[in-house]
């Protein structure tokens, strides 16, 4: 899985690699089958500070579907992440799963 990270000049980037360990860490049960994680961070309202200002946008590509994405807006990164990543997770374990029910019932 490759993890791709893009943030504008009010965000930090990633500098001890935890964003991308944390996005690995969330979605490494799907293996194989996650090519590409691309994660985006802005703060929304610049250098002002203000509640909910940080945007976290993922886009994952699953081998043999359309990319699929989630935002998700917090006061920290971390949050804005794990948010994200919890949306993230359950649109796959949805997909994932009616494929696997699909491929386990016969007719």
């Amino acid at each position: 899985m490759q993890v791709q990270i893009r943030h504008d000049e009010n965000v930090r980037g990633d500098k001890n690699g935890w964003i991308e360990d944390t996005v690995k860490g969330a979605l490494e049960r799907y293996g194989e089958q996650i090519t590409t994680v691309e994660v985006h961070l802005a703060d929304e309202d610049g250098p002002k500070n203000s509640d909910g200002a940080i945007r976290c946008s993922l886009e994952v590509r699953a081998a043999g579907f359309k990319p699929m994405a989630a935002t998700a807006h917090a006061n920290d990164v971390g949050t804005a992440l794990e948010a994200a990543l919890g949306k993230i997770e359950r649109h796959l374990e949805s997909l994932l799963g009616r494929v696997r029910n699909v491929h386990s019932n016969p007719l």
